[in-house]
């Protein structure tokens, strides 16, 4: 029997007790035995819940036992789950987490620890939820040399755009629905300002590099200007809008960012809809994959972490091999990155634009008389921002993927 400690009684932490014990037979069956969850660590108790006797109130109760090979970190944040993490790993325990911020912050550091000690530091639920993401990236994939990750990493805005596109209904009424939904938080900032998918695509670009790529350093730009009108002008050009999250290899180094995109109807991604997430992989050899399921929730995020405890208990004493170093990446300056843009500007500036862009082909939308649409050639970030403060009446710029 293979023993585990679950930290944070919340969403995951109870999805895991849940799914470990629904799906107890069966895990036992493909592993060869049974796992149980022996303690579950909260500064809370849980009077009349099946598994209150197993809730503890000190961490060093789980450390000192020798019994536990296994911790199942689900406590967000930084603290105290990182000194939780770090004295779990030097106790020569595997911790598996869905804690992105903590993966995103100190990844390589407990990934060289879990090395030393012998055991495993696993995050497969730290991006896209049920969605086997990290595991491919690990194993599936080592023979590519991964050159793109784009992907649709945050279900919350992804369910806002998708009700926005299809109601023509305002942000901030999509936004309440939101959160009544479950779908958002109370203070939906890290959603809706393209935070959570910034630590996500930082994740997966460290994978994709072997180095890390530090969040702090991508452009990150959130969905919070997006408007119904912004819709019409993408259906009268053929495209639609996703908060698109990107880590991408070029001549000239490496690019990561997250930003609102118009995107063709025919990409893999512009169908995504709702509280789904996909990810695409463009790796040299074999070309595109797509990774796509539930990017959130209780059940698909505890799965996840089940699976990468499952692994550890599969390979006791083995540390299953991840490329993160903590050397730091840089990454090319966003001024330079190079885009074709959707321009919204008053309808005064008709003659100007075309002398500042060049040869435009303006969209004019019926509900909107005081203002066209048009898109201009591709150029540098830099580049745009100067030709754009020439348009006394520009409202508003959205970016096209190729």
């Amino acid at each position: 029997m293979a023993k585990i400690a679950v930290l944070g009684y919340g969403t995951v932490g109870s999805g895991i007790v849940e799914v470990i014990s629904r799906n107890g037979d069966l895990i036992a069956g493909r592993i060869g035995e049974t796992l149980e969850v022996k303690y579950i660590l909260d500064i809370r108790d849980f009077p009349g819940d099946p598994f209150a006797d197993r809730v503890v109130h000190d961490i060093d109760v789980i450390l000192q036992d020798p019994e536990i090979s296994v911790v199942c970190e689900t406590m967000g944040g930084q603290q105290p789950a990182f000194e939780f993490s770090k004295r779990a790993l030097c106790a020569k325990k595997s911790v598996c987490t869905s804690n992105k911020e903590l993966v995103a912050s100190h990844g390589a550091e407990l990934i060289e620890l879990a090395k030393e000690n012998g055991c495993n530091y696993l995050f497969e639920a730290s991006v896209g939820g049920g969605i086997p993401i990290i595991r491919p990236l690990n194993t599936s994939l080592t023979a590519e040399r991964v050159v793109e990750i784009t992907g649709i990493l945050n279900g919350t805005t992804n369910y806002i755009l998708t009700k926005m596109k299809s109601e023509k209904a305002p942000f901030s009424d999509l936004l309440r629905r939101a959160q009544e939904k479950g779908y958002a938080e109370r203070n939906p900032e890290a959603d809706i300002e393209g935070y959570d998918a910034c630590r996500k695509i930082a994740i997966l670009g460290s994978l994709m590099t072997g180095k890390t790529v530090d969040y702090r350093d991508i452009y990150t730009e959130g969905i919070s200007d997006i408007a119904p009108e912004d819709f019409a002008y993408a259906q009268a050009i053929g495209t639609t809008i996703k908060l698109l999250a990107t880590v991408k290899e070029d001549a000239d180094g490496y690019l990561a960012a997250v930003a609102p995109l118009m995107l063709s109807d025919e990409n893999p991604l512009a169908g995504i809809n709702n509280v789904f997430n996909a990810i695409v992989v463009h790796g040299n050899m074999q070309g595109e994959t797509m990774y796509y399921g539930k990017g959130a929730g209780k059940l698909a995020t505890a799965s996840a972490v089940v699976a990468d405890v499952i692994d550890c208990v599969k390979h006791p004493g083995k540390h299953v091999i991840c490329l993160w170093s903590k050397e730091r990446i840089a990454l090319k300056d966003f001024s330079k990155v190079r885009s074709k843009f959707f321009v919204r500007t008053a309808i005064s500036d008709l003659e100007t634009a075309g002398e500042v862009f060049g040869r435009i082909e303006p969209v004019r939308l019926a509900q909107l008389p005081e203002e066209f649409g048009f898109v201009t050639q591709e150029m540098s970030e830099a580049e745009f921002a100067q030709k754009q403060q020439k348009l006394p009446g520009f409202l508003k710029r959205i970016r096209i993927k190729d």
